[in-house]
């Protein structure tokens, strides 16, 4: 049975804030891929939203900045079964999102297919693809691609009805790992993740938010940990967190913002099974060993993040973050 043509099957979703400096060249590499692109705009006050509307793309405009919550409502908008989430700094390479869209069509409980990221102008490869390619979890669903536990928000192309089913992304995560708790609901519902090389994304990171992020993404990985993980793999999830997470300004806003949240955070806590925690007792192990000194004062990712770094404690994705 032939394939329907990509534009019936796939909907590019870009997430925008105040990127009107650099968005034309990604809208431009978007649109040569002859699919429908949905823009959401994150309420930018640099002109984003002009630039992208001149562009002639649907553009949905928030009405105030909700993070990564704001990719909700691109894929409410959308008509076709998977979208490609994009940020305002990278885009899709056409080759692979056939291949991406054949593997989810053969495989109905694949959620989401992870792309593989190059970064700049010398096209370097990303080190969270070099570990998600290099992940040690085993496969058990017969599905092509290593298994993932996690994912890379603006680099995946996931299967609407699983988005659906998980509720998207959490508004009260705003942005900085945000995918890490949506990757665990997905799987405890029974979904399957898997990174696929095949699929490109070129990358041209933006830092203009880097520094705010951490202390957010510090936040999200030990909110996620106590949401999801059971009780001893939590606590030891946290002792590494609160080890190596450099000792500034943002770990003690971190902080903070952690425990105004725990309570919820306890009232909503549901573990996931001990076959899954067991899976990310593989990713803490290789991660535990590149601990940072306890007394490290300054963020090593500062001045040149991995592309994907903008968290805190990071997601466990097919090695450690």
């Amino acid at each position: 049975m032939p394939h329907r043509p990509l534009n019936e099957r796939l909907t590019v979703v870009l997430l925008t804030y105040n990127c009107a400096r650099w968005i034309e060249p990604v809208l431009a590499h978007l649109r040569k891929l002859d699919v429908p692109i949905v823009a959401v705009d994150n309420a930018s006050t640099d002109g984003t939203a002009e630039v992208v509307a001149a562009a002639g793309v649907r553009l949905i405009r928030m009405p105030h900045n909700v993070g990564a919550a704001a990719r909700n409502a691109g894929v409410r908008a959308v008509q076709t079964p998977y979208v490609a989430f994009c940020d305002d700094d990278d885009w899709y390479e056409p080759d692979g999102l056939p291949m991406a869209c054949d593997l989810l069509d053969r495989h109905p409980r694949l959620a989401l297919v992870n792309a593989r990221i190059v970064v700049g102008p010398e096209r370097h490869l990303d080190p969270i693809s070099a570990e998600m390619a290099d992940s040690p979890i085993v496969e058990t669903a017969d599905i092509p691609g290593t298994v993932l536990m996690s994912f890379m928000a603006g680099a995946c192309v996931v299967r609407v009805s699983a988005y659906r089913e998980a509720g998207g992304y959490d508004r009260r995560f705003f942005l900085g790992g945000e995918e890490e708790t949506l990757s665990y609901t997905l799987l405890k519902r029974g979904w399957q993740l898997r990174y696929l090389p095949e699929l490109v994304v070129a990358h041209y990171p933006s830092l203009a938010n880097f520094t705010t992020l951490r202390a957010y993404g510090m936040r999200n990985t030990l909110w996620t940990a106590w949401l999801h993980r059971r009780f001893l793999n939590a606590l030891r999830y946290t002792g590494f967190v609160l080890a190596d997470a450099p000792k500034n300004g943002a770990y003690a806003r971190a902080i903070a913002m952690t425990l105004r949240g725990l309570p919820w955070v306890l009232r909503e806590r549901q573990p996931m099974n001990r076959e899954l925690d067991r899976d990310l007792r593989l990713l803490d192990a290789r991660r535990f060993t590149t601990r940072r000194s306890l007394f490290t004062f300054r963020d090593r990712g500062a001045t040149r993040p991995a592309s994907w770094q903008q968290g805190g404690g990071g997601a466990p994705v097919g090695g450690p973050g």
